[in-house]
């Protein structure tokens, strides 16, 4: 598994992508963090969970297609898929771990089982699970 470290995410992204998350609830949340060219979070893509489900989710296609080709036409590159766990431990099921395709991206998992939430960061690569400490950072000036 390629080694990366920790997760830096601007308060601004970090609180657009916490205030998505809890706007589903109960349902679970999902979307994707896109990051400039130098490897820093700049975007959250919210996107539908078509399964409408509190324990499982799924992109809406049409609208990850989309998201995928705003952050190429950007020149941004794919920093995390995020989701959230309304009802347990922001921790990667096994669901999450086998659907998890997009190896260079970070997993972040935002938990609503708990006021405040808890946020997590992972790696995931042929079905092996490293976590990420996950810092909230000052956002950038400009």
């Amino acid at each position: 598994m390629e080694e990366k470290g920790e997760i830096h995410l601007p308060r601004s992204i970090f609180n657009e992508m916490l205030d998505h998350c809890r706007s589903c609830r109960p349902e679970e949340a999902c979307g994707l963090l896109a990051a400039d060219a130098a490897g820093k979070a700049v975007a959250v893509i919210p996107v539908t969970n078509s399964l409408h489900s509190p324990v499982r989710y799924q992109m809406d296609t049409r609208e990850q297609f989309d998201a995928m080709k705003r952050i190429r036409q950007q020149g941004w590159s794919l920093f995390a898929i995020f989701h959230s766990h309304p009802l347990s431990e922001p921790a990667p099921s096994p669901t999450d771990i086998r659907q998890a395709f997009y190896p260079e991206a970070y997993m972040i998992i935002v938990g609503l089982e708990n006021d405040p939430a808890v946020v997590r960061g992972f790696v995931v690569e042929e079905g092996r699970v490293g976590e990420r400490p996950l810092r909230v950072v000052a956002d950038s000036l400009p």
